[in-house]
């Protein structure tokens, strides 16, 4: 079912947790159930924010990007979130070796996949792109994730919680490392001419 484990992961996680490696869903039922709906929330939202509201630089005139070129930003955006949910899960498999882990790329993507619903829903907050609203907004659903990250894991993966404290700890390292390394692309591609266009 789409969406089913969101409400239980934001209100009971151990719970949720239990019954997302009960169903074990797989890399595709997890994209079609969850993945490919929710990575779609700020996308949206985030298009719509840079096109219609708009966003000012200390107080000057509003700007707001050609529907074209936010387009384009969010195509690349929504392929990003699709392509960092396989990675960080991929990682989280060859990881999982290290640590005694018992789950297979299928879990190791579910794991993946469910961390991030905190961050993929509160990307609806781009609708309105105001940094410090974003931020203030931002922070907790972070915090949250990184929450859901430290409970899944000894869950998803089959080990003990010592252990799992361990796992998690290196997995939000490699996707902080995926984050810094995803913001240096793209400066790289606004500075060698795939910037964003202004409109008017």
């Amino acid at each position: 079912m789409f969406l089913n484990h969101v409400w239980g992961l934001l209100t009971n996680p151990e719970k949720e947790w239990k019954a997302v490696r009960a169903e074990s869903p797989g890399v595709v039922g997890s994209y079609i159930s969850h993945v490919l709906i929710l990575a779609a929330i700020p996308v949206v939202a985030g298009y719509y924010g840079t096109t219609r509201v708009g966003w000012q630089v200390i107080a000057r005139e509003v700007h707001r990007l050609t529907p074209e070129s936010a387009l384009s930003i969010a195509i690349a955006s929504y392929i990003t979130l699709l392509v960092a949910v396989f990675v960080v899960g991929k990682l989280i498999e060859w990881m999982g070796r290290t640590y005694g882990g018992k789950a297979d790329l299928g879990s190791s993507v579910a794991l993946a996949a469910h961390t991030a619903t905190p961050l993929f829903l509160i990307g609806l907050s781009f609708v309105y792109p105001l940094l410090w609203l974003n931020l203030l907004l931002g922070l907790p659903a972070l915090a949250y994730t990184v929450y859901l990250l430290y409970t899944g894991v000894p869950i998803m993966m089959g080990i003990p919680k010592e252990r799992g404290f361990l796992f998690a700890s290196a997995v939000l390292a490699v996707g902080l490392v995926m984050f810094i390394g995803i913001l240096a692309a793209t400066v790289i591609l606004w500075t060698a001419g795939v910037a964003p266009v202004v409109a008017g």
